[in-house]
């Protein structure tokens, strides 16, 4: 991935973009330090079904069942407190 400083990124957007879609996405740089990434959308959509949902990371957490005791539900109506 190249480094691409922030006014030539905004000056060159067009060749970025270009670049981004042929897979050499660049990392936009503001003083030196990395701010953003521009990635081609065929590597965004790769990344994206490559991570986990959130209901797989769940699912994988390894509890026993000391781990998560279980509770009575309150089953009283709500009403609210008096100050």
């Amino acid at each position: 991935m190249r480094e691409v400083q922030l006014r030539d990124a905004k000056a060159q957007f067009s060749a970025v973009v270009d670049a981004a879609e042929e897979g050499e996405g660049s990392v936009i740089t503001k003083h030196g330090k990395p701010s953003a990434v521009v990635l081609g959308f065929a590597e965004y959509q790769r990344l994206l079904e490559a991570a986990p949902s959130f209901a797989q990371l769940l699912m994988a957490f390894p509890l026993g069942e000391e781990d998560a005791p279980l509770f009575e539900r309150d089953r009283k109506p709500w009403q609210p407190r008096e100050f």
